[in-house]
């Protein structure tokens, strides 16, 4: 067995409610002698979809060695369970940015002789879920970009500086690996604090770039360093531009950055960039 992302239960917190149950239409959850209980690694994707549902916070994700995920056998238990636990599936695995398990996915309909419920080759407005985790490839006229990730060619008045933020989502653990804004783009990997500090962060360093944004004190990097890794094997990256600000905790992801491209084995030009505490380009 691989080590993979997948959820775990503290049973000290859950107290068997069973609000996780509906929101996860893999079928990976059961109540057991009045507890939640993961009953397979091959139905839990890892995405946790059911974390936010959990009153007890009791689900997180954590990193182990587990059965890798299975669509087939997932499927096999969705379709039993109707055309909106259906939905409801791939709409998770599209916001994601799974692909890979939605074409899967979708296959395996096909070869059933089941109604595919949405045309997954187009955009899409009725997919449920939260719109920060939603892939959205903003490319286009930077003049405006409308709240439904539109790019519109009417100059907003209301600003002289465009957006120059060119996809969504933008944390890094939220990105998807093969997303395809990823292909063959220049990477900006900021610090969360940046884009608040530095006026020109649009113009001067997310220009043309692909973003990504995560905190290099509070989050867990390992699990950052094997994304990022990841995402430099698959993607053929051009370079990579990492801006933090001058405190030294924010130093963190540096290390890590250099690491994650020698581990995919790709020659990729490396820039960092120290943004100071009162707002000004340092390096």
């Amino acid at each position: 067995m691989a080590k993979r992302k997948i959820i775990n239960i503290d049973e000290n917190r859950c107290n068997g409610c069973g609000d996780c149950l509906p929101n996860c239409p893999e079928g990976a959850l059961q109540i057991i002698d009045g507890k939640a209980r993961l009953i397979s690694d091959l139905f839990c994707d890892g995405l946790g979809a059911c974390i936010g549902h959990c009153p007890q916070e009791a689900i997180t994700t954590v990193e182990r060695e587990a059965q890798g995920y299975d669509e087939k056998r997932v499927m096999e238990n969705i379709i039993k369970q109707g055309p909106n636990v259906i939905k409801a599936h791939l709409s998770h695995l599209k916001e994601h940015s799974q692909n890979d398990y939605l074409k899967e996915a979708i296959d395996y309909l096909k070869k059933n002789n089941i109604k595919v419920p949405v045309d997954y080759g187009q955009k899409h407005k009725d997919l449920t879920g939260c719109p920060g985790s939603r892939m959205m490839d903003l490319t286009g006229p930077r003049d405006s970009i409308a709240s439904d990730g539109k790019v519109s060619d009417k100059k907003d008045k209301s600003s002289n500086t465009p957006s120059q933020l060119r996809q969504w989502p933008v944390q890094i653990m939220l990105v998807g690996t093969s997303a395809p804004y990823l292909k063959g783009a220049d990477l900006l990997i900021a610090a969360d604090c940046v884009p608040f500090a530095y006026a020109d962060f649009h113009k001067d360093l997310l220009k043309g770039k692909v973003l990504l944004v995560g905190c290099p004190k509070l989050d867990d990097l390992a699990l950052y360093k094997e994304k990022i890794t990841q995402i430099l094997k698959v993607n053929s990256i051009r370079s990579i531009t990492y801006a933090h600000m001058e405190v030294p905790c924010c130093s963190g992801l540096i290390n890590i950055i250099r690491s994650a491209i020698s581990a995919s084995g790709e020659d990729i030009p490396f820039e960092d960039v120290t943004i100071g505490i009162k707002g000004e380009r340092i390096q």
